[in-house]
């Protein structure tokens, strides 16, 4: 009998590797906006500065670029602080404000001279961040109220009509139509008035929680009696009756504590501060003769701030770690390193800005998506009066703001806004009770409304 051949068998090696997967790299998410990008929507409203413009992109792709990497890692990069140096009127502070604008963040300006050393009578330098928080939290808010705009007016018609026709009508449907439309906001309907929220101080003139605030604040935590605001009946138009009851709707609808959060949330991470005026606060260096409470001493308060540290709000504490900072300054009288060592540390990227010339100025009139001339014609036609500008008299308003700057004081393109005003008096004030349709600006308009201005520079050259 024969004996079948076995087959032979078959040996099956799996290897495991023990080590694991590498994990992808964090990405910047598509669509984020390059820092080429940024400088371009930046040129569209601001002339010039491209040095100051690839700064604040580079700064802003960099929060980008943080908010992509781990947790651990995240905590570690901390924003490159900011110091701008130019003459007023050159673009600093809106280079700074549309920046905010793109990346739809928490903003706020100060007046480096409004603060003073702590101990003095004044404002200390923990209000900015305060005031960052309560921006924050305004912007926050806004969105919110976006998001539930569709339930809030719902609700908020429902409850007009059923103030004006009673709950047991059927068909709204010509009512509703009439409401949408107007005709019914002379009508007075019965409503709940919120009552006003008590007119507590919420701080003193340092910008710190009082005893006052303390204790209400507490209260309303342990459901006191001020926890929540009553109602009283009251009749109004319905023109009014609308605004009061979207706000109470939407406080319906959007959790005040869930907007704090992701207010305090925002300003620590995406916060920027800009303050203007640092020079203002600085003291040449042959000229220290003791302490200043609104110069070097508040630059010692601006420290543990701009590098980092914990402040208290009545919102809760919030941490300036990951904040932008952005300082300017004309610097005429002083220099950069007359600033305090430390805090010059502390603004490690540095850019210089130009002054505006004759060429820029003319830009500045023409080109910017909101020129000064984009908005006059705009305001006019409001009074059904079409503005022209003859190029000639364009140049002719650069010319002249560029020398008086030169002759008597530099304020950058801020003298087009004196210059503009003076051209178009006549227009401005007579626009409402003529029935002229267009309005031309040419050379001749123009030399007759500076002709005074232009005496007064002539004048200027001869004072010793």
């Amino acid at each position: 009998m024969a004996t079948e051949a076995s087959e032979p068998p078959i040996t099956v090696t799996i290897q495991v590797d023990d080590e694991e997967p590498e994990k992808p790299a964090n990405r910047i998410p598509v669509g984020t906006m390059t820092p080429r990008e940024i400088h371009d929507r930046l040129d569209e409203y601001i002339v010039g500065q491209s040095e100051a413009k690839r700064a604040v992109a580079i700064a802003l792709r960099n929060r980008y670029r943080r908010h992509a990497l781990d947790d651990d890692m995240k905590e570690e990069v901390i924003p490159k602080n900011i110091l701008m140096i130019g003459p007023t009127g050159c673009g600093k502070t809106e280079i700074a404000r549309r920046l905010a604008k793109l990346a739809d963040a928490p903003f706020v300006k100060v007046e480096a001279t409004k603060f003073t050393e702590v101990g003095f009578h004044g404002v200390d330098v923990d209000v900015m961040v305060r005031d960052l928080v309560d921006a924050s939290i305004a912007q926050v808010k806004l969105k919110k109220r976006k998001e539930v705009q569709q339930a809030v007016d719902e609700a908020v018609e429902n409850i007009i009509l059923t103030a004006l026709m009673g709950k047991d009508v059927g068909d709204r449907s010509t009512w509703k139509t009439l409401l949408r439309s107007g005709q019914l906001d002379n009508q007075k309907i019965e409503i709940d008035v919120p009552e006003s929220k008590p007119q507590t101080q919420t701080g003193n003139a340092r910008g710190q929680p009082n005893l006052q605030e303390i204790v209400f604040q507490i209260s309303n935590a342990s459901g006191g009696a001020s926890a929540k605001r009553g109602t009283s009946k009251q009749k109004v138009k319905i023109a009014d009756a609308r605004h009061i009851l979207v706000e109470a709707e939407t406080e319906k609808h959007v959790s005040g504590e869930a907007v704090t959060t992701e207010a305090i949330a925002a300003a620590q991470s995406d916060g920027i501060i800009f303050i203007d005026e640092i020079d203002k606060i600085c003291t040449p260096a042959h000229y220290r003769h003791g302490s200043d409470a609104s110069s070097e001493g508040v630059q010692r308060d601006l420290l543990p701030i701009i590098e980092g540290s914990t402040v208290t709000t009545k919102h809760g504490n919030i941490s300036t770690n990951h904040i932008l900072f952005i300082a300017s300054g004309a610097f005429h009288s002083v220099k950069p390193s007359d600033l305090m060592p430390e805090l010059q540390g502390r603004l490690p990227v540095r850019v210089q800005l130009q002054g505006l010339t004759q060429k820029d100025l003319l830009t500045i009139l023409q080109d910017p998506k909101t020129s000064l001339t984009k908005q006059y014609t705009a305001l006019m036609e409001t009074e059904g009066v079409t503005l022209k500008f003859e190029d000639a008299a364009l140049e002719e308003i650069a010319r002249i703001a560029s020398e008086v700057n030169t002759t008597v004081e530099n304020i950058g393109a801020r003298r087009l806004h004196t210059i503009m005003e003076r051209v178009l008096e006549d227009v401005s004030f007579d626009a409402g009770d003529t029935v002229q349709d267009e309005f031309v600006v040419d050379t001749a308009l123009v030399a007759e409304k500076t002709r005074d201005l232009l005496a007064n520079v002539d004048m200027s050259k001869l004072i010793l």
